[in-house]
């Protein structure tokens, strides 16, 4: 069983930046494939941003890709997504989510790979 707790969520004004974290316990952390979604109000969960085990590959929406840059610590067990020059869109719920085992060439895109999520950090970005 993974636990997943995500911090570093807030209230910013449209152009700056916050970082998330994601601490993971209870699996090695080399082991998962890990990623970021967002779900905005009344709109379906989307995927943010993923990495795969040992950082060999990445990917992001096209929404946020230039903005967002997502990391891991495999010694610190942490997932991060460092987020520039937010636009009020971004408001959302943050989902941190790890699949187990991941994936080291795959980072799936769509919800459903995921076996465990946290219980999500809000992001809120005023005009």
């Amino acid at each position: 069983q993974v636990q997943l707790v995500e911090s570093g969520g807030g209230l910013v004004q449209a152009g700056a930046s916050l970082r998330l974290s994601c601490s993971a316990s209870g699996r090695s952390f080399y082991y998962l494939g890990m990623a970021w979604f967002r779900q905005g109000l009344g709109k379906e969960r989307e995927f943010v941003a993923g990495i795969a085990r040992r950082h060999e590959v990445i990917q992001y929406s096209d929404s946020v890709k230039g903005r967002f840059t997502i990391s891991r610590d495999d010694g610190k067990n942490t997932l991060y997504l460092q987020m520039n020059s937010l636009k009020p869109e971004d408001t959302a719920v943050y989902y941190c989510a790890a699949d187990d085992p991941g994936n080291i060439w795959y980072v799936p895109l769509s919800a459903s790979p995921y076996d465990y999520w946290g219980q999500g950090t809000q992001v809120t970005v005023s005009s």
